[in-house]
């Protein structure tokens, strides 16, 4: 296998072994880069992956010279990683894809700064939708068909991971930023419970919303990651027993048909795995939060672009439409107060149902489709709504939230995504269950590619 292809458990275990240097495994990430990624540009163009923002080549490979191999209080040690362009490390440029913001931070966001203790190694920047304000991330081409959105906002981390560019990568997550790119693009992400990651050194879209997690293609990968970060109690709970139910909000929206199908074939192999599928929690909550989430959501923007309010000509189109519309004349702080307030409330009468029903999971479809053509996301504010009907709900409970591949679609031979949904604090036992479900499900690997 070439080294390039090697997930992070994998490639750890060459790395203990003495089998692979962290400089080979760095140079074979930096040599796929080369070959697949096309152009690195703001726009990008049609015959790109265009993940990364910049490579920063020469560090990586300095970085990793001499490198002692992994062992058990590092197991992460000399894996390489890509962070979403919205994450500070110290002395490098920081854009969040944007011509408006040009910041090059003098010390490492919380996050980086974990992974880079860990011994991890650092290639580059990966493209986000611009500030993290969409669910499309359309300079990237998708690895499965380039005429393909890669999803967004951490469409850059999620293109590079299916590509195989490199085996790890971080995101962030406001309305399914972590999600939706991962569906699209057939790799997985974690969402954590609100607070389990730190979003210090992180640019904002919405300070109260934001998630920053782990992304790879593999569960048991992005768990790797995000225990290098946080302590994680190690979870004996099983398929076999465990209580899943299917969402109460899985038919917000149409799904066409793979999708359909890749939710019908998720319930069967949690059946097959011994899983009982329970009915559905009732929760002492609104299943629809779109206008408390909106309220929210432009309030923080407005808060934090207030810095560039004479500079809005040089946003993308989309971009400039959030801001304007954040910052006009709306809700008062006592309405801001009163939609967190109800959002407190909300998130507790989760805990409440999860644990009144015994219940250790909820099975939704992550996005209604697999992955749309490129090209709307830039054009006009809202106009990806519809990616985010199922996500951004669980960004307001706080809950965590396991996104993985069922596999490719019939029709379109695209990856379908689904998602497991957990209690808040319980990360780890969430964790297990993606992995096992994963197991049974198996992880869709793009063929040999030039």
């Amino acid at each position: 296998m070439h080294p390039a292809d090697l997930g992070i458990r994998e490639a750890s275990r060459l790395l203990r072994a003495r089998a692979l240097s962290a400089s080979e495994l760095v140079q074979a990430c930096l040599q796929r880069i080369g070959e697949r990624d096309g152009r690195h540009s703001f726009d990008g163009d049609a015959a790109s992956i265009n993940a990364f923002v910049r490579v920063y080549d020469e560090d990586a490979l300095a970085a990793a010279r001499d490198l002692p191999p992994p062992d058990d209080a590092a197991p992460l040690r000399g894996i390489p990683i890509g962070l979403k362009d919205l994450y500070a490390g110290a002395g490098k440029p920081l854009t969040a894809s944007s011509r408006i913001l040009q910041e090059r931070p003098q010390r490492d966001c919380a996050v980086w700064a974990g992974l880079k203790r860990a011994g991890m190694i650092l290639l580059g920047h990966l493209h986000t939708h611009e500030f993290a304000a969409g669910g499309t991330t359309d300079q990237v081409g998708n690895p499965w068909a380039l005429e393909r959105s890669a999803g967004g906002s951490s469409g850059g981390s999620a293109a590079a991971l299916a590509a195989c560019m490199l085996p790890a990568a971080t995101g962030t997550d406001t309305a399914g930023s972590l999600r939706i790119p991962s569906a699209f693009c057939g790799t997985s992400a974690f969402k954590p419970t609100r607070g389990l990651l730190s979003t210090r050194g992180l640019v904002p879209l919405a300070f109260s919303l934001d998630h920053p997690g782990p992304m790879a293609r593999s569960i048991e990968d992005c768990a790797a990651l995000l225990a290098a970060l946080v302590p994680l109690r190690a979870s004996a709970l099983r398929l076999k027993g465990a209580r899943l139910a299917l969402s109460p909000r899985a038919d917000v929206r149409p799904l066409d048909a793979d999708t359909a199908a890749g939710l019908q074939a998720t319930l069967d192999a949690l059946r097959r795995a011994g899983a009982q599928i329970v009915e559905a929690p009732r929760v002492a909550a609104p299943l629809d939060v779109f206008d408390d989430y909106g309220l929210v959501l432009h309030a923080d923007i407005d808060s934090w672009h207030r810095r560039f309010a004479d500079r809005r000509s040089e946003y993308r189109p989309s971009l400039r439409e959030w801001v304007e519309r954040a910052a006009a004349p709306g809700a008062s702080a006592q309405d801001y107060a009163a939609a967190q307030a109800r959002r407190i409330a909300l998130a507790e009468a989760w805990d409440d149902a999860f644990d009144e029903a015994r219940l250790d999971a909820l099975v939704e479809p992550t996005v209604p489709s697999v992955a749309w053509r490129r090209g709307e996301g830039y054009a006009h504010a809202g106009s990806d709504l519809d990616l985010i009907a199922f996500t951004h709900y669980w960004n307001w409970a706080e809950t965590p939230v396991a996104a993985l591949p069922v596999g490719l679609g019939a029709a379109s031979g695209l990856p379908v995504g689904v998602s497991l949904i957990g209690r808040r604090g319980r990360d780890a036992e969430l964790l297990a269950l993606a992995a096992q479900l994963q197991r049974e499900l198996g992880v869709p690997r793009l063929g040999a590619r030039p």
